[in-house]
């Protein structure tokens, strides 16, 4: 099978536009999941959901991603990256306005599609970075997650005041995010336009070989998986972790967003030194420390020092995410291995995510206590470390007989 890459020099001006492009589409990647985490208790208590049940909207997503992400490169190659991604865009937008309607069943329905249209922005960014931008691909990789974290940080901290300001239902609240992401479909669209190609600057490039078969493609999707898993069980539980601290509703939200704040220089910052390291396990091992001192922090209750547990979970969250979309680039030879990877990665790494919102919901409502849950996190915290030593490995995917010259 082949995989055509159009090769085509691009004067300043569409660089930059092609660079804004990927920021509005980084925006829309987290606001329609981190805007439910502060408002939980609001629609749990509106349509009489279990915490099980109301974390399942944060899981619902995560399975979106894990079922689409192995098609969207596929789908990308069918119909050209840029299409698929602006389809995914529209996805997003139509899905909040769906879940914004306010009834359980479209409440899930609306989750559930705007899950798959975020799906195909997570895969497709990374190879989208990697064809564009070879030659800057971690210092793209740092913008587009940065960009992705602003507006993560924004979500959670604004959905509470926009109610409390404006005399909205959580509804409203939700709802606000469909404006960007239509302000995104509009800067994207004409990305789709097939550019003209000289003749002679065709590449072609071959693949056929399984992802399944490479160790260090496992080791990545873990450590995508384990890394998304608190990252999620903390969007949707850390508010309802604080309010049981004394924080009222409104802080626990703008909490949750000092907590991607925080995050925001680790998120720029960890993938350009990772590019010019040899290999990628103190940072690793740093992560997975920050990691444990913040859950010890949390684990023993609140207090002053409880601000500075939440700014050390921020930062780790930060680091580990613009970890793993680095790893997505590292470790993968050419564009195609890139979106590849970035499907097997966050299809499975998804699915071992999904699991975290709901599991901990449910821990909450059988011990009425966060002891359980918070020791739970520890745990993850370890074996996301241990997946990430492999990951960090300077070698490709399907080539880790070979090393990696720089």
């Amino acid at each position: 099978m082949e995989f055509r890459v159009l090769a085509k020099k691009r004067t300043l001006a569409q660089k930059l536009f092609l660079i804004v492009g990927i920021v509005f589409i980084a925006f829309n990647l987290r606001p329609a999941i981190t805007s439910v985490g502060p408002l939980v208790s609001l629609i749990r208590n509106d349509l009489e959901l279990s915490n099980g049940l109301a974390g399942s909207l944060t899981t619902l997503p995560l399975i979106a991603f894990a079922v689409l992400s192995p098609f969207a490169p596929k789908i990308g190659q069918k119909i050209g990256n840029e299409l698929t991604i602006l389809l995914g865009v529209a996805l997003i937008g139509a899905g909040i306005v769906i879940r914004s309607m306010g009834s359980i069943s479209l409440l899930f329905v609306g989750t559930a599609v705007a899950g798959i249209g975020i799906a195909v922005g997570n895969v497709l960014l990374p190879g989208i970075v990697k064809m564009k931008f070879p030659n800057k691909a971690t210092l793209m990789t740092a913008v587009y997650s940065t960009s992705l974290g602003i507006s993560a940080a924004i979500a959670s901290g604004i959905s509470i005041p926009l109610i409390e300001k404006f005399g909205w239902g959580w509804e409203d609240s939700l709802l606000t995010w469909a404006y960007l992401a239509l302000a995104a479909f509009l800067i994207w669209a004409p990305q789709i336009r097939k550019p003209k190609v000289p003749e002679g600057r065709v590449k072609i490039i071959k693949y056929g070989n399984s992802l399944l078969k490479s160790k260090l493609a496992w080791q990545v999707a873990f450590f995508m998986g384990l890394q998304s898993l608190i990252f999620y069980c903390l969007i949707t539980w850390l508010p309802e972790i604080l309010y049981s601290h004394g924080f009222t509703r409104s802080s626990s939200g703008w909490m949750l967003s000092i907590v991607q704040f925080a995050g925001l220089p680790a998120s720029f910052i960890i993938p350009v030194v990772a590019g010019k390291m040899n290999n990628q396990r103190g940072l690793v091992l740093g992560l997975g420390t920050i990691y444990l001192i913040s859950f010890t922090g949390l684990l023993f209750g609140g207090g002053p020092l409880i601000y500075l547990w939440v700014v050390l979970v921020g930062i780790a969250q930060g680091a580990g995410f613009s970890l793993a979309l680095t790893f997505l680039v590292l470790r993968a030879k050419d564009v195609m291995d890139a979106s590849r990877l970035s499907g097997m990665a966050q299809s499975l790494g998804y699915s071992l995510a999904a699991v975290g919102p709901t599991l901990i919901g449910y821990e909450f409502d059988h011990t009425h206590s966060w002891l359980l849950p918070i020791l739970t996190l520890m745990i993850v915290a370890i074996c996301m470390t241990v997946s990430g030593f492999g990951a960090a490995r300077n070698k490709y995917v399907l080539e880790e007989g070979v090393q990696k010259s720089h």
